[in-house]
């Protein structure tokens, strides 16, 4: 033990309680946009950054230390302004950027792709770092790249962001602030929906509109997450889960992984540690310990709970839980057991598609047509320049010669 956590044991026996059973069992946090501030703060350029001693962000390896931290979910985010033009060069620079975290901090990360490698990593005493892509925007409508994707380590898509695409209504329009274009998913949205399910990659609801979530309940062979929302029936933002969504969860063996952001916790600017535990509280009430889980959003927001101001501090909200009378199994299973035990059952389900081909049948084009998009492949005009320019070269000693023809007529 040491001897931060001898210091605060022999304050509140709660908490000595969560560092136990936080050295027993990994927490698996489902949402972290380090990667983004990476981007924003240095352009990606690690180089230019030590997470030792780095501090202006709400994780840095002291902290990922002090917060016992065993596997996180690190967020490839492009923002929605990026679609139909370059979000998926951002999102593979994204997917890039947490790789070369793990290969410059080696002592402190191990990449994972897999369950097994999250347990792996936590027997080694590292932080398991797991890349979840947060938008169907990063795709661009194209299941080749989704593929792609999967190759390189990404392991759950977040449908949408705070934008519609091609394919997926995003949570907004239930606000009414956007209108539907898709009534929920559009035919090429289940084919995404089943490809996610062939290759073994976690379903991410968080960021969709409630007949989205229905949806994908519905049709989805494989267990579902949400990476970083809380309780509706708490705090009435649309980005939360109601609880008719949470108890089909349930049934689906799936999991909530409760938001940190304070607009989410209490729909206002400020919120407590306490105000937290009552999501956790409420997801337990209605589906059981089973199906809640740790989806801090660090790094992604800008107000945290007084108690959670960054990566460090969530042993206090552990803490909190056993305080409200959590049991060691209720706390264990929401730290990390619930996440493996989907993730384990998504495996489970590729394994059995394993003899199933990938889908290639490409989205309509008219569905995604825009001056960003040539349609090559796709049998329509192409109105790529060099193809006008080709027709050009092609004809025009046509035209000249029926010109001089015509002049000396």
């Amino acid at each position: 033990m040491s001897e931060f956590t001898s210091i605060y044991s022999r304050e509140d026996p709660h908490l000595t309680r969560a560092f136990q059973l936080m050295s027993e069992t990994p927490l698996i946090d489902g949402h972290n946009d380090l990667p983004w501030q990476m981007r924003l703060l240095f352009n990606n350029q690690l180089s230019k950054v030590d997470l030792h001693t780095f501090n202006g962000t709400h994780t840095n390896i002291p902290k990922i230390k002090q917060g016992r931290l065993g596997a996180q979910f690190w967020s490839a985010f492009v923002r929605c302004d990026s679609q139909y033009k370059d979000a998926v060069r951002q999102t593979f620079e994204q997917i890039d950027v947490v790789h070369r975290m793990c290969q410059k901090y080696p002592d402190v990360f191990m990449f994972a792709s897999s369950s097994q490698d999250i347990l792996d990593a936590f027997k080694q005493n590292k932080t398991a770092s797991l890349i979840g892509v947060e938008g169907g925007h990063s795709i661009d409508s194209s299941l080749g790249t989704l593929r792609t994707m999967y190759q390189l380590g990404v392991r759950y898509l977040t449908l949408t962001h705070s934008c519609n695409t091609p394919w997926a209504d995003n949570w907004l329009v239930d606000t009414g602030s956007e209108p539907s274009q898709h009534d929920g998913l559009s035919p090429f949205g289940k084919q995404v929906i089943n490809e996610l399910n062939r290759l073994g990659m976690l379903i991410d609801l968080a960021h969709v509109t409630v007949k989205v979530m229905e949806q994908v309940l519905e049709m989805s062979k494989a267990p579902v997450i949400f990476s970083h929302s809380s309780a509706y029936s708490i705090c009435n933002n649309k980005r939360n889960v109601p609880d008719h969504i949470l108890t089909k969860v349930k049934e689906k063996k799936g999991i909530v992984m409760v938001n940190f952001y304070n607009d989410y916790v209490t729909c206002s600017h400020t919120a407590t540690i306490s105000d937290v535990a009552d999501h956790f509280d409420h997801i337990k009430k209605i589906g059981g310990a089973e199906i809640v889980g740790f989806g801090g959003d660090y790094d992604g927001v800008k107000r945290l709970p007084q108690g959670l101001e960054d990566v460090s501090k969530v042993p206090h909200l552990v803490a909190e839980l056993l305080r409200r009378g959590w049991t060691d199994t209720e706390v264990k299973a929401a730290l990390g057991e619930n996440l493996l035990r989907v993730m384990k059952e998504v495996e489970k389900v590729r394994d059995s598609l394993s003899s199933s081909p990938p889908d290639d049948v490409p989205i309509p084009y008219e569905q995604v047509e825009n001056p960003c998009r040539t349609s090559y492949g796709y049998n329509v005009t192409n109105h790529a320049p060099e193809h006008h320019l080709a027709i050009v070269t092609l004809l025009l000693p046509l035209f000249i010669q029926a010109f001089i023809t015509l002049s000396h007529e």
